[in-house]
Parts: structure tokens; C-alpha cells; sequence
């Protein structure tokens, strides 16, 4: 395959927007700390939401199957709030490893 070669004048464009790139400390930092990957970046646990939000998440399923079971209103409003609850602590989540990973919400200072 013939390699494409570039003009004096495109090379010149070229190397001002690379200089204009090199220039901004806060772009540098923020690729500094990206490495190419694959692989897609799964969020990680941590340890008080991932565990707040996975306990909740049981305690709506075992409330779930217990009031389909019994009809008892205490255990219906029992699920409705883990339920809720829970997506809560699921939403905090997300929004905490969007910011992290720079794909989204305010950006990195």
C-alpha cells in the first residue's frame, strides 16, 4: 500500500496543533493516566457502596419473592423501599465511575 505524504504546509499545520495540544497541562494530565485498552473498563466495587448497594439488592429480592408469596402489604412496601434504595445506591455508583473514567458530569480538576 502507497503511504500518503504530507505537504510542507500540512506538516507546519500539523506541528502547530500538536504544539497547541503539548501546551495544555490539563489535557496532558488527564492522558497521562489513559492507557489504549481493548477491553472495556468494568466499574469497580468499592467497598461501602458496591456492598450497601448489593445487600439492599438482596434484601429487595428475598422482600420480592416473600410478598408475591404472602400478598402482606408490609412486605410489598418492604420491597418498594429496598427497591428504591437500591437504585439509589446503584445510581450513585454510576455517576461515580462516569467521573472517574471521564465520561461525563463535571470534569476532572
Amino acid at each position: 500500500m502507497d503511504e500518503a505524504r504530507l505537504s510542507a504546509y500540512e506538516r507546519r499545520v500539523l506541528a502547530e496543533i500538536e504544539e497547541d495540544l503539548s501546551a495544555d497541562d490539563r489535557l496532558a494530565r488527564r492522558m497521562a493516566g489513559r492507557r489504549p485498552s481493548l477491553r472495556p473498563h468494568l466499574p469497580r466495587i468499592t467497598a461501602r457502596g458496591g456492598l450497601a448497594a448489593a445487600v439492599f439488592g438482596a434484601a429487595a429480592l428475598a422482600l420480592l419473592v416473600l410478598a408475591a408469596a404472602t400478598s402482606a402489604p408490609a412486605l410489598i412496601w418492604g420491597f418498594a423501599a429496598a427497591w428504591v434504595v437500591t437504585l439509589v445506591l446503584l445510581l450513585r455508583l454510576v455517576v461515580r465511575w462516569t467521573r472517574r473514567h471521564g465520561l461525563g458530569g463535571r470534569p476532572d480538576e
